[in-house]
């Protein structure tokens, strides 16, 4: 039987964009994570960088346009609430992590380091906790 070559260049990556249906999605399981986390109206809407009427309506069930950003911090939120259920096995534990002094974060809590309020700080947080699972 002869060999045949395969081919095994990969092609090039076109990430297809969050949609509007997902993006809404995404912010339900937020608002509910926010509430295992026992996150602050106040702190969930430096999270999503929105005003706090603006994060209250969309809260209460009213959300509005979800732009590139706010997709990509509710994006950011749920890959560490990922790597935070394979990490612990407890789902407490999990939610409490958030709020727990942290070496990595010279002591302040991964919630801290988030709240300065850039999409970069919600990826640093993800980032350590897919290098701490060994992200794959």
């Amino acid at each position: 039987m002869p060999l045949h070559r395969l081919e095994t260049t990969a092609g090039d990556f076109a990430p297809e964009p969050i949609s509007d249906e997902e993006g809404r999605a995404m912010l339900r399981a937020v608002f509910n994570l926010f509430g295992k986390w026992a996150i602050t109206d106040e702190e969930g809407a430096i999270l999503l960088d929105l005003p706090i009427r603006t994060y209250r309506r969309w809260k209460a069930g009213q959300p509005g346009r979800l732009d590139r950003d706010t997709k990509a911090r509710l994006s950011n939120i749920l890959g560490i609430h990922k790597a935070l259920r394979i990490l612990f096995t407890e789902p407490q534990r999990a939610y409490s992590w958030v709020k727990a002094p942290n070496g990595a974060f010279a002591n302040q809590t991964a919630l801290a380091v988030m709240l300065n309020g850039e999409l970069t700080d919600l990826m640093r947080v993800r980032r350590y906790l897919d290098a701490e699972r060994g992200g794959w």
